[in-house]
């Protein structure tokens, strides 16, 4: 990890000095959404703590660079072979760990779950979630995969979301409607009733796409 983080460093003195104003914190909010990842890798490497960088995290530094994933991890390989630009990995989670990440001391380290690779989104933190079930057929039909950003929990009539329940735990994707009861209703062609909520619903992330194979 201290190479991995030498060859950032050096990237970076290379860009600034042909003018680009690029930082640690823009290249890491670039990269992940949080301008906090790269700084918070070298601040434990400078206080000889352990980096708890992931594989995902570095492979998505190495995308925002426009460098090759080999060549930022293992020095190999030559840097200009390029990602597809604008395509980044998603981990692709199950709804029981989704509904952890309501919690505020909730999954943090993506590592262990499969990644699908999803072009043109926004900066942010994003996950990626199986639709089980036709409750919302009308947008996501069974089987599609929602990609959902944890940074946007801002709620917006209308728009969808992965919600958790605080006492139960259970997570469910819902289209949000201030005026119903509960709020978070479904959208399918099926006579299907809203989720019952035993808790408060907590905001998971908002639904950005959805991704259907035929």
């Amino acid at each position: 990890m201290l190479a991995i983080l030498a060859r950032i460093e050096a990237w970076i003195a290379d860009r600034r000095g042909s003018g680009d104003m690029v930082t640690v914190s823009s290249l890491g909010k670039r990269a992940t959404g949080s301008p906090d990842t790269i700084r918070n890798w070298i601040r434990s490497r400078d206080a000889g703590q352990r980096i708890g960088a992931t594989a995902l995290k570095v492979e998505q530094v190495a995308h925002a660079m426009g460098v090759s994933a080999e060549w930022l991890i293992a020095g190999e390989g030559d840097p200009r072979a390029l990602p597809v630009p604008g395509v980044d990995p998603v981990p692709l989670i199950s709804w029981v760990s989704a509904g952890q990440l309501a919690e505020q001391d909730g999954i943090i380290d993506f590592e262990n779950f499969p990644r699908i690779y999803v072009a043109d989104l926004p900066p942010g933190r994003w996950i990626a979630l199986r639709v089980d079930g036709n409750s919302m057929n009308k947008i996501s039909p069974h089987d599609s995969v929602i990609i959902v950003n944890m940074n946007d929990r801002g709620l917006v009539s209308g728009k969808c979301y992965v919600v958790a329940d605080e006492a139960t735990g259970e997570a469910t994707y819902k289209a949000y409607d201030p005026k119903a009861d509960p709020p978070f209703q479904p959208r399918s062609y099926l006579p299907i009733d809203p989720p019952k909520f035993v808790g408060p619903a907590l905001v998971v992330g908002r639904v950005h796409r959805t991704m259907l194979d035929l």
